[in-house]
């Protein structure tokens, strides 16, 4: 029993060099494998939220860019619609003004129109009252000229109509 005894028994110094080496060993694999593998996982993660990070202030940019883009397109958009709209404005007016020039020109051409239609009938009446009076003078001259009978009269009536109508 006594060997079993020393087997079983509780040595005062044993158990402090025991204690003392569990000590020892647990500060080395502390610094040399701890805090190495530490700083890894530490460097990992530093550099994971390094990517979150630029991943949200990616995302954050992509947002105030789509915000710029869709003002500037809601710009574009409205831009285009009051260009189309002085467009048709201007293409409007100016066809009122072309009309207007249209009837204004008819007007003039037709006022000319009637101006010269209204001076050929004077002329054509001033004419037509020359000759007469011409006519008239000559048969008085003739009839004037001799003495006429009913036989006389009658011939130079139908000469002065032959007549009339070769000077015409």
């Amino acid at each position: 029993m006594n060997g079993v005894q020393e087997f079983f028994s509780i040595v005062p110094w044993t158990i402090i060099f025991q204690y003392c080496n569990l000590l020892i060993l647990c500060l080395l694999v502390r610094k040399f494998l701890f805090k190495p593998v530490m700083n890894v996982l530490n460097a990992r993660q530093a550099e994971i939220d390094g990517i979150y990070d630029a991943a949200n202030q990616d995302r954050a940019r992509a947002a105030e860019l789509k915000q710029d883009y869709d003002r500037h397109m809601a710009g574009a958009r409205e831009e285009a619609d009051q260009l189309m709209k002085s467009t048709l404005e201007t293409a409007s007016r100016r066809g009122d003004a072309i009309i207007g020039d249209a009837r204004t020109q008819a007007a003039g051409m037709l006022r000319r129109a009637e101006s010269e239609i209204e001076q050929e009938r004077v002329k054509a009446f001033s004419e037509v009252k020359k000759e007469l009076s011409g006519m008239a003078v000559d048969i008085a001259e003739q009839m004037v000229s001799r003495e006429l009978n009913a036989a006389d009269r009658d011939r130079l009536v139908d000469e002065f109509i032959r007549n009339a109508g070769d000077k015409a």
